[in-house]
């Protein structure tokens, strides 16, 4: 089998992307040959490429990149995490925050490493439910901690521009491991995450 080089399969997958977003468009009445849409395949293509990236990255090898031996034992949170992400059922934008903590037990990881696990698994078609759990069982496989948390709130396209058509809706998602599985732990995470740290 030849080898092909990375650089000509992302030339291939975005020319097959732009060839079904060119259909795409003449599908929906419009007409592709018109001045304002001439570029507009393939800027889609490359938007897509882009909002789907996570399915290249490693979230394992990113925590694993920037993992070291700590003695503590505290809470570490990082909260207010932006994330968008892609809703598997109809394609739309959902976009918030997520808020992830982790008692350590012996091994610390780099804080921005957490922000970009959030990347990798957001940027791929989802559902928040499972992003929510992908992301927690990420850092439990790799960091080992007493305990882990991720809670993500977030609001969904499909449901503010088609179907019910609510604006002001905001689906938030928890899942917890170990420690934060006990109401004392849990709470305290809860209120630090609901609280405006000065």
């Amino acid at each position: 089998m030849a080898y092909i080089r990375r650089e000509e399969y992302e030339e291939d997958v975005t020319q097959g992307l732009m060839n079904n977003y060119r259909e795409t468009l003449s599908l929906i009445g419009e007409n592709p040959d018109r001045e304002g849409l001439l570029k507009t395949p393939e800027r889609i293509a490359k938007a897509m490429q882009f909002m789907t990236q996570g399915y290249q990255q490693d979230a394992f090898a990113i925590l694993n990149s920037a993992k070291f031996h700590e003695e503590v034992s505290e809470m570490i949170v990082v909260k207010d995490i932006e994330l968008y992400s892609m809703c598997e059922h109809h394609m739309l934008p959902f976009f918030g925050k997520a808020h992830i903590a982790y008692i350590p037990n012996g091994w610390i990881t780099g804080l921005s490493k957490i922000a970009r696990v959030v990347d990798v698994f957001s940027r791929r078609l989802q559902v928040q439910e499972r992003l929510t759990t992908q992301i927690l069982d990420a850092i439990v496989e790799t960091l080992n901690p007493l305990g882990a948390a991720v809670v993500i709130e977030a609001s969904h396209l499909c449901m503010m521009m088609r179907g019910v058509s609510k604006q002001n809706s905001v689906t938030t998602t928890s899942a917890f491991h170990g420690e934060f599985e006990k109401n004392t732990t849990r709470s305290e995470f809860l209120k630090l995450i609901s609280s405006k740290l000065h």
